[in-house]
């Protein structure tokens, strides 16, 4: 995922990622279904302290090129509307259902944009592309993001509690501008009985993150990763 996206191993090396990603199972990781735990709770500071976490955490490894862990949902979390600046990544459900929304970011000043609407007053705006909603089960191949496609996304866990791999490349460092954003979709209650057909543009407010999301952390119980 690191290397040069124009060069021709690029491609390659995603290939072959993927493949290995869609054999991986709960099991292989010594996993069972269950939303996050009790130890979870422990990790959590003011004002979350001994409440267990709709979403927890198992740091598998780190280096400055990528970083691999596996989230725990609890049935009906939402791991809300976020970005991954600069970064490509891949998500692979171990158990359990996710609902995940894919957008992408567009230029701002692009001619013929409708303006943001008028509940846009409460912070930075941004255009997007909604381009899917889709569901994803251990059956289902990895979710991918890049710097530029399915950027942004949001995680719902489906009836009942889930699980997933998650590689990103480079990781998270607010240092280097790669900090975590948090959006709001700035949309009305669809006019009919179905939601509006994608892909289709939206407006984004940037928020705080929310009051009810925070994500613990919690022993990871699988095999060592040596690197």
């Amino acid at each position: 995922l690191q290397a040069n996206p124009a060069g021709p191993a690029f491609g390659e090396n995603l290939h072959r990622l993927q493949q290995l990603l869609d054999e991986v199972r709960a099991e292989d990781l010594h996993l069972a279904p269950r939303g996050p735990s009790a130890a979870a709770a422990a990790s959590g500071g003011p004002p979350w302290a001994g409440v267990v976490p709709p979403v927890s955490y198992m740091h598998i490894c780190e280096t400055e090129s990528f970083s691999m862990g596996v989230f725990l949902l609890r049935s009906g979390a939402c791991i809300p509307l976020h970005d991954h600046p600069g970064m490509n990544g891949m998500l692979k459900v171990l158990y359990g259902t996710l609902r995940i929304a894919c957008m992408d970011t567009l230029p701002a000043g692009a001619a013929g944009a409708a303006p943001p609407p008028p509940a846009a007053g409460s912070g930075p705006c941004l255009r997007a592309l909604f381009r899917s909603r889709q569901h994803y089960t251990p059956a289902s191949p990895p979710c991918l993001l890049s710097p530029h496609t399915d950027n942004l996304h949001q995680i719902d866990a489906v009836d009942g509690p889930a699980a997933f791999l998650d590689i990103l490349a480079p990781p998270y460092d607010p240092q280097h501008g790669r900090d975590c954003h948090y959006y709001r979709l700035l949309e009305g209650p669809p006019a009919g009985a179905e939601p509006p057909a994608l892909p289709r543009e939206v407006w984004l407010v940037e928020t705080p993150q929310a009051a009810d999301f925070w994500c613990g952390g919690e022993p990871y119980p699988g095999p060592r990763v040596c690197l």
